[in-house]
């Protein structure tokens, strides 16, 4: 049970640490240069239980490297692109591209190092590790800074076809090819990863009823689901509903309950190695 964008706002944080102290959260994936991130880590210091991993963030943020290192990679202002399609073909193209890649991924596994805080599990902001040359370059460096274990995207279609209410299965199915590649890729590198993944199709909306209706279905093995809640504050409004609402559910009794009655128990990566 994961909370992304953990250190994106004080919003994030407050939920995060509500939902870990009186919900089901069990885990949280930290970005290490967003407004908010010194916040989250000292709030993470103070739940020894929750488990945090790393939120890289390759696309749609700040490069945690000098803007000097990463050129080729940010606007003027030191933000990552936005525009994933043409940079995946850039890296593809330009070694340079791919070395600034390299250092900016490099420098964001020392900004966690830094924190003192263990490494529960490694991910990437909207899933860019489906790219094959940032999931080669993450996992080339991945392990040197304590990676043992890394996000895979992978989401039963039938989760999806009901979360995404008979749109959202499309995504899962188009990356099923990618999914099966990167499983290769994880095993003959000793990496360790979830055996599912819901969340994909319904992003943004991951409320107690999507939730409560996804419990009885849920395959047997290691799945992550994953949220990204906030009380709110500071948000865009047209943001703002979705993200309480995920919180809410991570704090709605009837969804502990409901992992109780169907026999499945709530865990971190690290205590599945």
């Amino acid at each position: 049970m994961t909370a992304d964008d953990f250190g994106g706002s004080p919003g994030i944080n407050e939920a995060v640490e509500r939902t870990h102290r009186e919900g089901v959260l069990t885990t949280a994936s930290l970005m290490v240069n967003a407004d908010a991130t010194e916040d989250a880590v000292q709030r993470a210091r103070s739940l020894p239980t929750l488990a945090v991993g790393l939120h890289l963030v390759l696309c749609h943020g700040r490069a945690t490297a000098p803007r000097d290192r990463v050129r080729d990679l940010v606007d003027p202002n030191g933000n990552l692109t936005d525009r994933m399609v043409a940079s995946s073909l850039g890296y593809a193209l330009s070694a340079g591209q791919r070395r600034q890649l390299a250092y900016e991924i490099e420098t964001q596994f020392q900004r966690f190092s830094a924190t003192g805080l263990p490494l529960d599990h490694v991910n990437v902001h909207k899933h860019f590790h489906c790219h094959p040359i940032l999931l080669d370059l993450i996992l080339q460096i991945g392990p040197d800074h304590g990676m043992r274990s890394l996000r895979l995207p992978r989401e039963p279609w039938h989760l999806g076809f009901r979360a995404g209410r008979g749109v959202g299965w499309v995504e899962p199915i188009l990356l099923s090819p990618i999914v099966w590649t990167m499983i290769r890729r994880l095993e003959r590198s000793g990496i360790h990863h979830n055996d599912y993944l819901f969340g994909l199709s319904a992003t943004g909306h991951m409320t107690a009823e999507v939730l409560l209706d996804a419990i009885p279905r849920l395959p047997a093995g290691l799945g992550e689901i994953y949220f990204h809640p906030a009380t709110g504050a500071g948000m865009p409004v047209h943001r703002r509903s979705t993200a309480v609402r995920e919180q809410n559910a991570l704090l709605d009794r009837r969804v502990a309950k409901a992992f109780a009655q169907h026999g499945i128990r709530t865990t971190t990566f690290h205590a599945n190695l």
